[in-house]
């Protein structure tokens, strides 16, 4: 297992603080969600992993340095407005 530094995971939690939207671009598990499923971040646990809700249900997290999702900008902005 990676280990993440107090910088990177601070960084992590600074660009996916809790109620942010993501589209999941890279995940290598077979129970993963389909690519492009979108969810919204539940927060970052203490080893860089991305907690999300899935949209379809699915509850398993972003790990850092493996998977890879992508914030969603625009619904971001949408929910501010």
């Amino acid at each position: 297992m990676r280990m993440i530094s107090k910088e990177a995971l601070q960084a992590l939690r600074e660009r996916f603080p809790k109620g942010t939207r993501v589209e999941l671009l890279q995940m290598d598990d077979p129970q993963a969600p389909p690519i492009g499923t979108k969810g919204t971040v539940r927060g970052v646990d203490d080893i860089g992993s991305i907690m999300v809700a899935w949209d379809n249900g699915c509850g398993l997290n972003v790990i850092w340095g493996e998977d890879e999702c992508r914030v969603l900008f625009s619904e971001c902005d949408a929910d501010e407005k």
